[in-house]
């Protein structure tokens, strides 16, 4: 049997320029219509732009080791190959009359095909059309291809690590935990701990009084269990966690040796309100980072509205009014009757409080479309609605981080707005599941709604 045949279509090089290496000694083919519209691409000034020059790179640093026609080695002394192949009409010819009016799906298409026939019946290779493309997945099914979605950067949502585990243990662990502070993982079931993570959440549950319960974390990569100090310090206003996981996750965000961290739930579970709320606490409070910088992409629901008037803050308005409603939230009970009746008065509200706390120079919106070649040192950043965020713009946001910074990832792999991206390849699953296991990084996955009654409803069955 002859290697494998890989023909990758345009999108999965715009979405990783570096997928030809991902297929070990796979002979790949990029179809000429691919190299034609990564051309098209190249002047563009989003990350498609970008990503189309690095492949456009890419082929010609290849060029240099043979005839792309002829395929040369993608690693010198490798097996793996990389070839440019022609569409040829008497294969276009072959699809159903339907198909073939040419175009680029259908090109892509007829230069798979003749891969899959031109080795003849002695030797057929095992072709594979890799496509983020769903519709092109099943032309190629219709036509007796197989096909398939690139998925080496894609973590299984229903896999996703949780961030937090239970385990029964006898009372008297329990006393241990909560009178010396610490308990060493050697006192717990070795099958409960031989896969706990670093800065995992524990709920130890008496194995007699399944009411009794104590919640510890595993700190860094200690090899120690210990209580939810970070959490009982902290003195957050009306912010209080309602259930075990907000418990965790504020004690992850509150915690400074935890760089970063990644908050994954569904609508109403808390992750915004809670990352707002530790990080003006530690602002504003404690004094442990200089500002809050808080920043979100600019990605709609729905159809876009055009462009917004005005200067660079008042086009950023819309896009971080969920920002607005939770510092309301926050702020309101630290002011009183008086000042809010003032405020009313004034047209004040959301707004007075948003712009109180950046005349003060603890609050700062950045965005994220200018984020790339800045550092960021001494600030708690909240990077919100991160599921539209692709891997390699999580990748570059990350490396924006400065000395002293701590960044906090939050949102919905649920609710994408971006086409480019789903539930399994956004750059929010993908870094909780690539940094899960280091001692830095604290990841909490939410799951009980506390929005309100009607929040949780729609979330679970609509």
């Amino acid at each position: 049997m002859s290697k494998k045949v890989v023909v990758l279509d345009t999108n999965v090089l715009l979405h990783d320029p570096e997928a030809p290496s991902s297929f070990g000694s796979d002979r790949i083919v990029l179809p000429i219509q691919v190299v034609e519209e990564i051309d098209r691409f190249k002047r563009d000034p989003s990350e498609k732009g970008r990503n189309s020059r690095r492949v456009a790179r890419l082929l010609d640093g290849l060029r240099q080791r043979g005839n792309l026609a002829d395929g040369v080695p993608l690693i010198p002394g490798g097996e793996g190959t990389l070839e440019v192949a022609f569409c040829r009409s008497e294969t276009l010819a072959q699809l159903p009359p339907e198909l073939q009016g040419g175009g680029g799906d259908n090109n892509i298409l007829a230069v798979a095909l003749e891969q899959m026939r031109s080795k003849g019946l002695a030797d057929p290779p095992e072709v594979v059309l890799i496509t983020k493309d769903t519709n092109l997945r099943i032309k190629a099914d219709a036509v007796g291809l197989d096909a398939e979605d690139y998925s080496s950067d894609k973590v299984a949502i229903d896999d996703l690590y949780p961030g937090a585990r239970s385990v029964k243990v006898s009372a008297s662990l329990i006393d241990e935990l909560h009178h010396n502070g610490n308990l060493p993982l050697q006192a717990l079931p070795q099958v409960a701990v031989a896969s706990l993570q670093p800065n995992e959440g524990v709920t130890l549950v008496d194995a007699e009084r399944p009411d009794h319960t104590f919640l510890g974390r595993h700190r860094g990569d200690s090899g120690e269990l210990e209580p939810l100090t970070w959490l009982k310090r902290a003195r957050l206003g009306r912010v209080k966690p309602r259930n075990r996981e907000q418990s965790f996750a504020l004690d992850l965000l509150l915690d400074p040796s935890v760089q970063l961290v990644t908050l994954v739930g569904k609508a109403g579970t808390g992750k915004t309100l809670l990352a707002i709320a530790a990080g003006l606490h530690q602002v504003a409070d404690e004094h442990r980072y200089a500002r809050l910088l808080v920043t979100r992409p600019p990605i709609s629901l729905g159809k876009e509205i055009g462009f917004l008037p005005g200067s660079l803050d008042e086009k950023l308005a819309p896009w971080m009014q969920p920002i607005v409603d939770n510092l309301d939230f926050l702020t309101g009970d630290a002011m009183g009757d008086q000042q809010k009746d003032d405020r009313r008065r004034h047209g004040g509200g959301p707004k007075s409080s948003w712009a109180d706390l950046r005349g003060m120079g603890l609050l700062e919106v950045e965005a994220i479309n200018y984020i790339r070649g800045r550092s960021i040192p001494h600030q708690f950043m909240v990077v919100d609605e991160a599921q539209n965020l692709t891997p390699h713009e999580v990748k570059t946001i990350v490396t924006r981080v400065g000395e002293g910074t701590k960044i906090v990832f939050t949102g919905d792999p649920y609710q994408i707005d971006n086409p480019y991206v789903d539930a399994e390849s956004n750059g929010l699953t993908w870094l909780a599941e690539r940094l899960k296991g280091q001692a830095l990084v604290g990841h909490m996955t939410l799951t009980r709604g506390e929005r309100s009654p009607l929040a949780e409803l729609a979330a679970n069955m609509l």
